[in-house]
């Protein structure tokens, strides 16, 4: 199985992934996680990298590109599933011409569909009580949960970024990007789209139904 799986913040991609990981046994590459390998590893590409995030700079789609490869090679004909890449049309674009080359194209690119409102109420409602380090939300955890927590002496954490305009910026960036790719993929027979709305091995039943489709 070689995918992408793609969902605002707060859709729940996080968590699909892992599950998708797990049953289907395919290899995540997150970009995130290249790039601080390939710094680790002291690498000559690494220490380009490094110079190049030390100075504030954004990574470049080549060299982002050139990691993904790499990665692909070494995990040989398993599949895999791509988080948080691509971001935009561009990469869409550059990551299919790789992925044509090297013969490993696309089964399919997944979205996961959450309404904008229900997105700012699950980030901005989203709490970690400071005794259990559990997460919890203000306007979906019932409330024993959340006295469970407050009872015991516990407080509800607010991360600094899950205020409302910080996520209606970030939500926003997102759908700027996103739209592009959606015509994209689906133009390429591609794009499945899973309603993520509702509890989460429910979505992931839907998810699977689709894939078997």
């Amino acid at each position: 199985m070689r995918l992408i799986l793609m969902g605002a913040p707060g859709s729940g991609k996080g968590t699909q992934a892992e599950k998708l990981m797990n049953e289907y046994d395919c290899h995540q590459i997150s970009t995130g996680v290249l790039l601080r390998q390939s710094i680790e590893s002291g690498s000559d590409l690494g220490h380009k990298v490094q110079k190049i995030m030390s100075e504030g700079l954004l990574v470049s789609d080549d060299i982002v590109l050139d990691l993904i490869k790499n990665q692909l090679s070494e995990i040989g004909d398993d599949g895999f599933l791509l988080d948080g890449y691509p971001r935009n049309i561009s990469q869409a674009k550059s990551l299919k011409d790789l992925l044509e080359t090297i013969n490993k194209p696309l089964d399919y690119t997944i979205l996961i569909n959450v309404p904008s409102e229900i997105l700012i109420k699950r980030l901005s409602g989203r709490r970690t009580c400071s005794l259990t380090g559990k997460t919890l939300n203000i306007y979906f955890s019932s409330q024993s949960e959340l006295d469970e927590c407050l009872s015991n002496g516990g407080e509800l954490l607010q991360r600094e970024d899950d205020n409302e305009d910080s996520i209606i910026k970030r939500i926003e960036v997102y759908e700027e990007q996103t739209e592009p790719m959606i015509d994209f993929y689906r133009s390429a027979e591609l794009l499945l789209t899973v309603d993520g709305q509702g509890p989460v091995d429910e979505v992931y039943l839907g998810l699977k139904k689709l894939m078997e489709l």
